[in-house]
């Protein structure tokens, strides 16, 4: 009974993955098709790398642009978001603030952090047109940060409160001041939290659509617009689209592939107390 067990469990996780794994695979064989192969059903077909091509050297393709904007944009946001939360998570757990203040900030943050994002884009829109951040870095920058740092601040928060207090009050006997106690003492106990937190925003920030669709022009577009941009009216370019999101795919991949670990401690910190 128990080998059957263990038997059907591992042909229930097999079942899952192929689930998982599967558009994941569609979308890669779907890049080395042709068009015509493509819109002829054929599963098995000759390899082809122009679908790749176009996407990357092709002089009507702002691919290369994108990748780089959403590298540029992510990364700057994911750092700021670990900042500000860290900081943050710092002041509500070790500062003593009264206990309406703590509840206050962290059920604000729960509730702007579920709505949807695109109830936001029309107002920031005006305002970013207004003080002239529309269709810039900074702009979207500032918006991403936004969206991610209430996830952050919750993660962070777990983190910094499970630091312990002696060692904090030992530092503070020393005349260490705070930003010394950040330094010294929460950032490296709490590094776990910051890649877990850092991954994820990171990863929020890359996929965003509809807050970048209306804050963006061409030249600050992020890879999931240009991906929609081979949908056009009267054609849609399916071969240079898998093309783009094949490659689109290999930042997260490289991230949950290095830190899958401190991803998991990160979700899963504090469950068990």
């Amino acid at each position: 009974m128990k080998a059957r067990a263990i038997v059907s469990r591992h042909l229930i996780l097999i079942l899952y993955s192929f689930i998982v794994l599967f558009p994941f695979y569609w979308i890669i064989s779907a890049s080395f098709k042709t068009q015509i192969d493509l819109l002829m059903g054929r599963f098995f077909s000759t390899p082809h790398l122009q679908g790749y091509r176009d996407v990357l050297f092709s002089g009507t393709s702002d691919f290369s642009r994108n990748f780089f904007n959403s590298l540029l944009i992510g990364s700057v946001s994911t750092a700021l978001v670990l900042v500000i939360a860290t900081l943050g998570a710092y002041s509500l757990y070790r500062m003593r603030w009264p206990n309406w203040v703590l509840h206050s900030l962290l059920g604000w943050s729960v509730v702007f952090h579920m709505v949807p994002p695109i109830t936001l884009a029309g107002a920031w829109y005006t305002l970013f047109r207004a003080v002239g951040l529309d269709d810039t870095w900074l702009g979207l920058i500032l918006a991403h940060t936004t969206l991610n740092l209430p996830m952050a601040l919750w993660m962070m928060g777990v983190f910094v409160r499970n630091v312990p207090s002696e060692l904090v009050e030992a530092a503070q006997l020393d005349n260490a001041r705070t930003p010394e106690i950040l330094r010294y003492v929460i950032v490296p106990l709490v590094k776990p939290g910051l890649a877990a937190a850092g991954i994820l925003s990171f990863i929020f920030s890359w996929n965003e659509f509809a807050v970048t669709l209306t804050l963006s022009q061409r030249s600050t577009a992020t890879v999931p617009i240009g991906i929609g941009k081979y949908a056009q009216e009267n054609t849609i370019a399916f071969t240079e689209m898998a093309a783009a999101s094949a490659l689109s795919i290999l930042p997260a991949v490289i991230l949950l592939l290095f830190a899958q670990r401190f991803i998991v401690r990160g979700l899963t910190s504090g469950a068990l107390k």
